[in-house]
């Protein structure tokens, strides 16, 4: 069966920033499963998976439709038993779970700080006025005005990655000595701020940043394939 990704694109539609599609693309070359990309932007969602889809991503596997990242993963781990184990045990998967919503409520908020007036310039026209009516709506405050707390986000976002320094410094991924679907989650958060923002967020001796390095090499060194934003 083939497997088609739907996935969030700015202007250059060969560049894929949304960090729940890079969770999802990682899945896929951890299963070593053969996919293609569809790239979609903002004001196109609403036309994908039948004119049902809300968000992205969107996994087409076969006839199935999956909506949303977590999910997809689990029906990864479910319909390819037989290839290696985005999860693990079920310790494994309820500890994704937790990463998830962990990253999902401290880390987002504040990548957003600091990199939503650089994801707006990003996208074409249509999509810019999209974007800033949107997310102005749910943040209360001109993308401006949000991003020029970007310097007090930064420290926050380094003190609130210490747990993860704590298990890193302890074994080479957050999924023990092998990656795991965990470590796509904080995977695709970093991956999202070095393709759509400058604003340096970790120090270059951070375990993190060490981290983030080896997971960059991954899969022939899919990540590195699209190269950092750049001012």
């Amino acid at each position: 069966m083939s497997i088609t990704l739907y996935e969030l694109v700015g202007s250059d539609e060969t560049r894929p920033f949304s960090p729940h599609c890079w969770k999802v693309r990682m899945a896929l070359e951890l299963k070593g499963l053969s996919y293609e990309c569809e790239p979609v932007r903002f004001t196109e969602i609403p036309t994908v998976a039948d004119g049902s889809a809300r968000t992205l991503p969107v996994l087409r596997d076969g006839s199935r439709l999956i909506v949303d990242s977590f999910k997809i993963a689990e029906h990864l781990e479910e319909a390819y038993p037989e290839r290696p184990t985005l999860f693990g045990d079920g310790a494994g998967r309820a500890y994704a779970r937790f990463i998830e919503k962990w990253v999902l409520m401290e880390l987002h908020p504040l990548i957003t700080r600091i990199a939503v007036r650089e994801i707006h310039d990003l996208l074409d026209l249509p999509d810019q006025n999209y974007f800033r009516r949107t997310r102005e709506m749910r943040l209360g405050a001109t993308l401006e005005d949000v991003t020029r707390s970007r310097d007090e986000a930064r420290p926050k976002f380094a003190s609130a990655l210490q747990p993860v320094r704590a298990v890193l410094d302890e074994q080479p991924f957050l999924g023990g000595a092998e990656p795991r679907f965990v470590d796509f989650i904080l995977f695709g958060a970093l991956q999202w701020v070095r393709l759509v923002s400058t604003f340096p967020v970790l120090a270059k001796d951070d375990v993190v940043d060490i981290w983030f390095e080896r997971c960059l090499d991954l899969y022939g060194s899919l990540g590195r394939s699209y190269p950092a934003c750049e001012g």
